[in-house]
């Protein structure tokens, strides 16, 4: 458990480390294009670079959608912090599950382990979703082995939602709407087979 509690702190570290380095990056883009510094210097040169990746998709679905594109590192900047966030729940969710795994077997709590290993299933599928919909922002395409992968696992839950629920302008939130359905299973999960068992090791 110890182990567990230590690679949990480190990831989440990392993530928060890099959810403030995208930050600060994009907020010294703002800077200098705001102080019309030299776009051939090193340090613009190096910034544009650097943030490219993760404003570029931001900018081609704001002007997909008839919004003005210089709000694009704004925007960027609040999708870091939310997908940051998201993906700090799930690695707690999947921390709590493997401790949950092991408190229970020494416990010899069979449906406890049953819960924990369901409860960690649907987490699991709720990060390939995840993962999916980062991909497809970065133009992966099907012939990527891992993309096809992902398609294949999660289009069971996505495609029927996809016909039943219309997309919002150019946006599908069908994943949307299947983070729902998972969040209501596990609490299903959490409200029965987990009942008296405490959830949360790492938060």
């Amino acid at each position: 458990m110890l182990i567990l509690g230590r690679l949990y702190w480190l990831i989440s570290w990392a993530l928060i480390t890099a959810i403030a380095v995208i930050i600060v990056l994009i907020l010294l883009r703002l800077i200098a294009n705001q102080a019309d510094l030299n776009p051939f210097s090193w340090s613009s040169i190096n910034i544009r670079r650097l943030t490219d990746p993760i404003i570029g998709p931001v900018r081609r679905a704001l002007a997909r959608m008839a919004v003005d594109p210089k709000y694009a590192p704004l925007v960027a900047i609040l999708l870091a912090i939310l997908l940051g966030w998201f993906v700090l729940q799930l690695i707690s969710g999947i921390a709590n599950t493997l401790a949950g795994i092991l408190v229970s077997i020494a416990a010899h709590s069979v449906i406890a382990t049953m819960g924990y290993l369901l409860y960690g299933m649907l987490g699991l599928y709720s990060l390939l979703i995840f993962v999916r919909i980062i991909l497809s922002w970065g133009t992966v395409g099907y012939k990527n082995r891992l993309m096809r992968f992902l398609v294949n696992a999660t289009e069971p839950l996505l495609g029927p939602l996809r016909r039943y629920v219309p997309p919002v302008g150019a946006f599908d939130i069908s994943p949307i709407v299947a983070f729902v359905i998972i969040w209501l299973f596990q609490a299903a999960v959490a409200g029965t087979l987990l009942r008296g068992w405490q959830l949360i090791f790492f938060a």
